[in-house]
C-alpha cells in the first residue's frame, strides 16, 4: 500500500476560516478540514479571540454603563460563552472530572467523553465563573472602557494558549476528534510570534486608555503560563491533549489574566 501524499500547505485564509468555524458560532465556510489548515488556525486563534472579545467587551461596556459594573461583568462572560457555544467551559468541566477521578488514563479519558458533568466539573465551573465575574466587576467599576479592555485581554489570552497547546512536541491523547486534528501542528516560533503580536496590540490599546503599556501583556503572559502548567499536568496524566484539554487551557488562561489584572489594581 502506497503512503498518502502530504497535504498541500494551507493559506492563512484557510486557517482563519478553520479557526472561526471551530472556535466560534460565527458562520463561515470552512473549505479545508485537515492538519495544515488546523495548524494555521491555532496560530491565528488570537485574532479570533480579539474579534470575539471585542463583541463581548461591547456587550459588557453597554451593560456596565447602563446597569452597573456587576451586570456588565456578567454580560461579558455570558457573551463569550455564547459566542463559543460554551465549548471551552465544557472542556474545563470535563478535564476537571478526568483529573479529579484519580483513574488510569484510559478510564479518565472515557469519563471526559461522557455527556454528564461530575462534581469536580461543577465545582470548577462555579469557581472559575465566579472568579471571572468578580475580577471583571472591579474593572468595569473603574470605567466601561477599562472593563472592555480586560475582556479583550482575557479573550486574547485564552486563544494564545491554544497555540501553545498544539506545539509539535505535544501528542494527542487519543486518535480522532479535534484534539488529534490539531495536536502537534504548531511550531514554537509561530506560537511565540502569535502571542507577542496579540500582546503588542493590547499594549497599544492600554497606553491609549491611560494604562501602563505593560499591564495587559503581563496579564496575557501570566494567563498563558497558567495554561501551560495545566497542559503539562494533562500530558502527564492523559498522555497528550484532547479538545477538552484545549478548552480547559483557554479558560485557565482567561481566568489567570483577569486575576492578574485584579491583583495589579
Amino acid at each position: 500500500m502506497r503512503d498518502e501524499p502530504p497535504a498541500a500547505p494551507a493559506s492563512w485564509a484557510d486557517g482563519l476560516r478553520f479557526g472561526f468555524g471551530t472556535l466560534s458560532v460565527l458562520r463561515v465556510r470552512v473549505e479545508r478540514w485537515d492538519r495544515p489548515a488546523a495548524g494555521r488556525a491555532m496560530v491565528s486563534a488570537p485574532l479570533v479571540g480579539l474579534v470575539l472579545g471585542a463583541i463581548a467587551a461591547g456587550a459588557g461596556a453597554l451593560f456596565g454603563w447602563r446597569a452597573g459594573a456587576p451586570l456588565g461583568a456578567v454580560a461579558a462572560v455570558a457573551a463569550l460563552a455564547a459566542l463559543t457555544r460554551g465549548l471551552h467551559l465544557d472542556g474545563l468541566a470535563d478535564v476537571a472530572d478526568g483529573l479529579g477521578s484519580g483513574r488510569p488514563a484510559e478510564d479518565a479519558l472515557r469519563i471526559m467523553k461522557q455527556s454528564d458533568i461530575g462534581p469536580f466539573g461543577v465545582l470548577t465551573l462555579v469557581l472559575v465563573l465566579l472568579a471571572q465575574v468578580a475580577a471583571l466587576t472591579g474593572q468595569f467599576d473603574v470605567s466601561p472602557a477599562r472593563g472592555g479592555l480586560a475582556v479583550l485581554t482575557a479573550a486574547a489570552a485564552a486563544r494564545c494558549a491554544l497555540g501553545w497547546g498544539c506545539l509539535r512536541s505535544v501528542p494527542a491523547a487519543r486518535p480522532g476528534g479535534l484534539g488529534a486534528m490539531v495536536a502537534g501542528t504548531v511550531d514554537p516560533a509561530a506560537a511565540a510570534a502569535s502571542t507577542a503580536g496579540a500582546a503588542l496590540l493590547l499594549a497599544a490599546l492600554a497606553a491609549a486608555d491611560g494604562w501602563s503599556a505593560l499591564r495587559l501583556p503581563v496579564a496575557v503572559a501570566v494567563g498563558v503560563g497558567c495554561s501551560w502548567l495545566l497542559l503539562r499536568r494533562c500530558v502527564r496524566r492523559f498522555g497528550g491533549i484532547t479538545g477538552d484539554v484545549l478548552g480547559a487551557m483557554a479558560e485557565t488562561a482567561a481566568t489567570g489574566s483577569l486575576l492578574t489584572l485584579a491583583l495589579l489594581g
